[in-house]
Parts: structure tokens; C-alpha cells; sequence
């Protein structure tokens, strides 16, 4: 039975010209996970295709490209600077659900959108808005230290506090990393 089931995966996924794109994952029992849409980061990419997530993600963004905007003139937080931090967050994911419990589109903890009054983590705009009165509130703690900010958005305001620097954690770090040069990208 698990080797036709695995057959039949294989020949949805692979022997199709099917345009949706399926994720996998095995869990710490060895039971393996399927999904179109995925919620959880351990979820991998099984199909051939390398450039759909571009493509869902440009979608995305050109459909939150006016929310983006408009909280970027309310709070007056960069655009380019969102997006590339909601880019590396969840790819314009507003249903994405990480290991530590960060949800949304702009990946708030709940400790944290309960503090910026978001009350529905899955709401795209009230996650969005949350998360960018976030990135304003650091870009005021840290004097507009742009390197702070994003390490902060990632691994909390007391551990940049703590360094006077990027935490020397290799996730934020890479994020770090990742979100500078969306930033670039998307402020050409």
C-alpha cells in the first residue's frame, strides 16, 4: 500500500504538467507529510519546477503592494524595507506558522502582536500593520540603525540590546543577511 501511494505521489507530482506545487515533509516518527500549501518552514519543495515560488511570490506581492505602501506613508517605514522583511519572513505567505510559534504574513509572536493589538495573526492586513508598528518601534529603539533593526525583528530587541550588535546566532545572522539585500533589490 505505501509503495502505490508512493507511486501514485510520484506520478501526480512528476508525470503531470499539474501547475500547483507539493511540499513534503517527515515528521520525528518517520511519517511523511504532503501538502499544496504549506504552514510549517520543514516543509520542502518536491516538484521540478525551481521558479514557482517567484512566481507565487511576485503575485503576492503585487496584491499587498498597496497595503504595503500605504502603511509605509502612516508609519513612515520604508516600503522596500517591508517587503524585503516580509520576503524573507514567509514569502508573502499570509497562512505561514513557524516552529516557535510566529504566525502571519510578517511572522508576529503572539506575545508580540497582543502588544501591537493584532488580534487575528492570519488577518494579512492587521498582521501587516502589527508588524510594521513593530519595525517603526525598533527603527526609534535603535536610532534608525537599519543592521539592528532587521536583527531585532528576528531575534528579539534584548538580544541586540544585549551584543550592541547582531546577535552572534548563525540564523540571524543569515537573516540579516537576506533581508539587506531584498532591501536592496526591492529599493532599486
Amino acid at each position: 500500500m505505501k509503495t502505490f501511494f508512493m507511486l501514485f505521489i510520484a506520478v501526480f507530482c512528476f508525470g503531470s504538467s499539474a501547475t500547483a506545487e507539493i511540499y513534503k515533509y517527515v515528521d520525528d516518527r518517520g511519517v511523511v507529510h504532503f501538502s499544496n500549501a504549506p504552514t510549517e518552514v520543514m516543509y520542502k519543495s518536491i516538484s521540478k519546477k525551481k521558479n514557482r515560488t517567484s512566481s507565487y511570490s511576485s503575485k503576492r506581492l503585487k496584491y499587498y503592494e498597496p497595503m504595503i505602501n500605504e502603511l509605509s506613508a502612516k508609519y513612515a517605514v520604508d516600503a522596500a524595507l517591508i517587503k524585503a522583511v516580509i520576503k524573507a519572513e514567509t514569502d508573502f505567505n499570509p497562512n505561514a506558522i513557524s516552529r516557535k510559534g510566529a504566525a502571519g504574513i510578517m511572522q508576529l509572536m503572539p506575545r508580540t502582536a497582543a502588544r501591537l493589538k493584532v488580534y487575528n495573526l492570519f488577518n494579512a492586513e492587521e498582521n501587516m500593520e502589527g508588524g510594521v508598528k513593530y519595525l517603526k518601534y525598533l527603527l526609534n529603539m535603535f536610532n534608525n540603525n537599519l543592521t539592528f533593526t532587521i536583527a531585532a525583528y528576528n531575534a528579539g530587541e534584548n538580544a541586540v540590546k544585549k551584543y550592541q550588535s547582531i546577535p552572534p546566532y548563525a540564523e540571524t545572522q543569515n537573516y540579516v543577511r537576506k533581508v539587506l539585500a531584498y532591501y536592496k533589490a526591492y529599493s532599486r
